[in-house]
């Protein structure tokens, strides 16, 4: 009876404060699947995972057995995690949604899959190697009705939303020029994972080379900042610095697109001498620029210099890629922006003309929706 009368206090003096019973449980995880461990993103996803308690890995498929266990030693997984087979995982683990670290030639596989099971699905970027897997994808998860995100990390950057938000408001005036820098020295430079290596340098496995591993950042920015308007024409040049190196694909890429009164200028490169990832937008009447991560710089019309700005912080659950996946899977956060799976069909349209017009030297017309 003194053990009834106790849970009763508990339970009233729970309500009290916090209106909600004291020993009520924990919000449960978001279930996640992984679908291949070949992207080198895997690690940092994995790292992250490991000091969080609001998801949860249930299953990983990955028909390389000693990859997983590579990951497996690094970050403590357990055994009972690996399937060899995406279907036979789905439908043994049931997750919520499914993370994608395979080549992006399979993006459009996993998609099918995950529909058959009407699973979320997150990918690292880009979309696809193609226009038309673009588009199939798209007519699967809506058929499906299914969430499809495309994962940049250039979605969840401060000062990029800053840019964005100062060209909204109207800070620089209308928008003449976007120029986004993105690359690094290059994958074998800097030492990624033979199993990353192999794809990336792939022609098929991967779309190209610089020019869809970079040029995608470029594009998924432009259409941003453009309000999703498509362009009117694309062109692109690439070349083969280091053939030694890279004898299949490009490592410099350069794409401009044109628009009916500005420019998007896209420097895609394996030959940065340091990593990048910076953008600038040219208005009328000034220009706004990502100074790192947390910093814009700003320069209008009258004034002598520009001057730096901290950038807002981004507001939960914006803010990162798990708890922006959590909120949508969820919470029914509508997807927009940067990892929508609208904007990244334009992504993925405008990386098909570049890939066409870098082979055929010629400026591709945009085709109208």
């Amino acid at each position: 009876m003194k053990f009834v009368s106790r849970l009763f206090m508990l339970l009233l003096v729970g309500i009290v404060f916090f209106g909600v019973p004291a020993f009520a449980a924990a919000e449960e995880p978001l279930r996640v699947a992984i679908a291949g461990l070949v992207h080198g993103h895997a690690g940092g996803f994995l790292a992250s995972v490991a000091k969080r308690t609001d998801i949860r890995i249930v299953g990983v498929s990955e028909p390389d057995r000693k990859l997983f266990e590579q990951y497996a030693k690094q970050f403590n997984l357990d055994a009972s995690l690996y399937h060899a087979d995406l279907d036979e995982m789905l439908t043994a683990t049931k997750p919520q949604a499914v993370l994608a670290y395979s080549n992006t030639f399979d993006h459009r596989k996993i998609v099918e899959l995950c529909a058959k099971h009407h699973v979320a699905v997150m990918m690292e970027k880009p979309l696809a190697v193609s226009a038309a897997d673009a588009r199939a994808i798209d007519k699967i998860a809506r058929e499906a009705k299914i969430t499809v995100l495309v994962n940049y990390f250039i979605t969840w950057v401060p000062s990029n939303h800053a840019v964005y938000d100062a060209v909204h408001k109207g800070t620089i005036g209308d928008v003449r020029k976007i120029v986004v820098h993105s690359g690094h020295a290059g994958p074998k430079e800097i030492g990624v994972g033979p199993e990353f290596l192999g794809w990336l340098t792939d022609p098929k496995l991967n779309g190209a080379g610089a020019l869809y591993d970079f040029g995608c950042y470029g594009a998924d920015l432009s259409t941003w900042i453009m309000d999703g308007q498509r362009p009117l024409t694309v062109t692109a040049i690439t070349q083969h610095i280091k053939p030694d190196v890279y004898p299949k694909v490009e490592d410099e890429a350069t794409i401009i697109l044109t628009y009916p009164k500005a420019q998007a200028i896209i420097q895609a490169s394996w030959n940065w001498a340091v990593g990048r990832q910076d953008m600038q937008v040219y208005g009328k009447s000034g220009y706004v620029q990502t100074s790192g991560d947390n910093n814009v710089a700003v320069r209008l019309g009258e004034d002598k210099a520009e001057k730096t700005e901290p950038a807002p912080k981004i507001t939960a659950p914006a803010d990162d890629e798990l708890s922006y996946l959590r909120a949508v899977v969820l919470n029914g956060l509508k997807p927009t922006g940067l990892s929508s799976l609208e904007t990244n069909l334009i992504v993925a349209e405008i990386m098909d003309a570049a890939r066409e017009s870098a082979a055929t030297g010629k400026t591709i017309n945009f085709p109208k929706q």
